[in-house]
């Protein structure tokens, strides 16, 4: 019997049908001239906030496949033709909706790396955007002519160089972690806080003022990467004469490509790190540093390897950022940066690998889609005759909307959109014995 409820409650079919429909929907919607795929888009019929949802319905097939009862096969499926087929042939087409895909590709990196820190050690970081900025000065230093500042030349390194320098990113911002990880040791909770938060804002603020005596960084003004200095320039040039297909879709393609295999990357690792040994001792640091250091987890060394951990991700994550966008300055990576990725981790869920991507892609879409396109269609209202007050401007109330929907979110999920199985664990066992409580005062 309960064999035959399982199968009745598979969600495979549903979730693989709904893929395949939305993904056609959101083509027809969105438009697509590709090849023998040719979707004329519906620019004066389907409003931009309109397509916005239906593009969000679309990839929100993914979620579903994975919050869902489904078999391993269909998720597969979805995944490989969501990620795989449908994005790239729709962001080709269009790449507003490729640029946000990639953003979101980045910032669930960076929230993975934070996650390390703030989800399983427990340590509150709010300098975290300070290991960002290492790897993307590293890259626009070396990837541009600023490195002939104090070298004897031979810069900017070709393109290709960025994979190389993806690993060598991940070492050096490892080694900043560690070393920026020392003095906070001996703190924690609110004084944790403050002082990574300082320690976030003096990197910033290196890179603000290391243009003198000797021109590194370039102070205020940035580092700008020259174009035709992407990875694979040559055979992306190849491929678009082949395919007619512009060569910056291929390169923000090529991009789109990169990020997902570093987060599919991140996300193996950080499942392998939860599993393992130093996992469990850091969450036991995490639940009680005195009980954890009775049990014989060495603090010093675990909390190094966490912080170490998390800004080696947020290293290679930095190299990829300075190069899709190919201009970096230390505005890029002040404070507020900093609380962004903290936001996304919370509110996906402290802890959860699944839950601070979501919530990494929750933060982006508002941000850079929802709220733009909600913004924009209350703007052509107004020019539609909306009587609305003169000095009303709708784009003024995106970061209040914005505000006000995290809060919203936290009051009904305070544990976050996808709690992590060991906090969801815990908290169902203080219910049930809360309960058990009530039922033998009863």
């Amino acid at each position: 019997m309960s064999a035959l409820q399982d199968k009745r409650s598979d969600s495979s079919g549903f979730v693989v049908i709904y893929a395949l429909v939305s993904s056609i929907v959101a083509a027809i919607a969105i438009g697509i001239n590709l090849g023998p795929l040719r979707f004329i888009p519906l620019d004066g019929i389907i409003p931009d906030i309109l397509k916005t949802l239906i593009f969000l319905a679309f990839v929100s097939s993914l979620l579903l496949a994975n919050s869902l009862k489904t078999s391993a096969r269909a998720k597969m499926i979805v995944f490989l033709f969501v990620l795989v087929v449908a994005i790239p042939v729709i962001g080709v087409s269009n790449t507003q909706y490729l640029d946000i895909l990639v953003n979101i590709c980045i910032y669930s990196a960076l929230a993975l790396g934070l996650n390390v820190v703030v989800g399983f050690a427990g340590l509150l970081d709010l300098g975290y955007a300070a290991f960002f900025a290492v790897g993307a000065y590293l890259w626009a230093i070396f990837g541009s002519q600023q490195a002939n500042n104090f070298t004897g030349g031979g810069f900017p390194l070709n393109g290709n160089f960025m994979f190389l320098m993806i690993p060598i990113a991940v070492v050096v911002a490892a080694s900043f972690g560690a070393l920026l990880g020392l003095p906070v040791l001996k703190v924690k909770g609110d004084y944790l806080a403050i002082i990574t938060l300082g320690l976030g804002e003096v990197i910033r603020v290196l890179a603000n003022n290391l243009n003198r005596p000797i021109n590194i960084t370039n102070g205020s003004q940035g580092v700008r990467i020259a174009p035709g200095s992407a990875p694979l320039e040559g055979f992306l040039e190849w491929l678009s004469g082949l395919t007619g297909i512009e060569l910056f879709k291929l390169e923000l393609l090529m991009y789109y490509v990169v990020v997902l295999l570093v987060v599919g990357l991140a996300v193996i690792l950080t499942t392998r790190l939860d599993n393992s040994k130093i996992g469990r001792a850091w969450v036991a640091i995490r639940e009680d540093e005195i009980a954890a250091q009775a049990m014989g987890v060495p603090l010093v060394r675990t909390k190094l390897i966490a912080f170490a951990t998390g800004a080696s991700f947020a290293g290679a994550m930095g190299v990829l950022y300075a190069a899709k966008f190919s201009f970096v300055s230390p505005e890029s990576f002040n404070f507020q940066a900093s609380i962004s990725i903290l936001a996304m981790v919370v509110l996906g869920g402290l802890g959860s690998i699944q839950g601070v991507i979501v919530g990494a892609a929750i933060v982006i879409i508002l941000n850079q889609m929802v709220l733009t396109a909600f913004s924009n269609f209350l703007a052509d209202l107004r020019r539609g005759g909306l009587p609305l007050p003169s000095q009303f401007e709708p784009a003024q109330y995106q970061q209040l909307i914005y505000g006000i929907i995290l809060i919203v979110m936290m009051i009904v999920r305070p544990k976050g959109l996808i709690p992590a199985k060991r906090n969801a664990a815990k908290l169902e066992n203080l219910e049930r014995g809360e309960l058990a409580q009530k039922v033998g005062k009863q």
